[in-house]
């Protein structure tokens, strides 16, 4: 299994492209749209405004979790469902860079089976 804050073999990311302000689309619709983006290599990430879906929360989407990103139709697709996002540990806006914070979400999400 790849390591969650790494992007999988074949998904488009950095070069330069910035995904802020892309729609964002689980396996089972949208969920909102991008509000920050890290390439960083070993702590790459989207955090995700959730909009009305969830009550304008956030959530935090490890590289892993991205399936493919469309710079055309601008949107970043995930291999979860709106269940498991909504299940998530609950983003902080003020402590999601803590290492403590990013085990524990990389731990959910790796718990789960990467879809093809």
């Amino acid at each position: 299994m790849s390591e969650p804050w790494s992007y999988q073999e074949g998904v488009v990311s950095g070069a330069g492209v910035s995904v802020i302000g892309f729609d964002v689309e689980a396996v089972d619709g949208k969920i909102g749209e991008v509000d920050e983006q890290s390439d960083a290599v070993g702590d790459a990430y989207i955090v995700v405004d959730t909009g009305f879906w969830i009550f304008g929360k956030k959530v935090i989407m490890p590289a892993s979790t991205i399936t493919e990103i469309d710079p055309q139709q601008r949107k970043v697709f995930l291999a979860r469902t709106k269940e498991e996002i909504k299940n998530a540990p609950e983003f902080n806006q003020d402590t999601y860079k803590d290492p403590t914070y990013r085990e524990q979400v990389g731990n959910y999400y790796t718990g789960y089976n990467q879809l093809p």
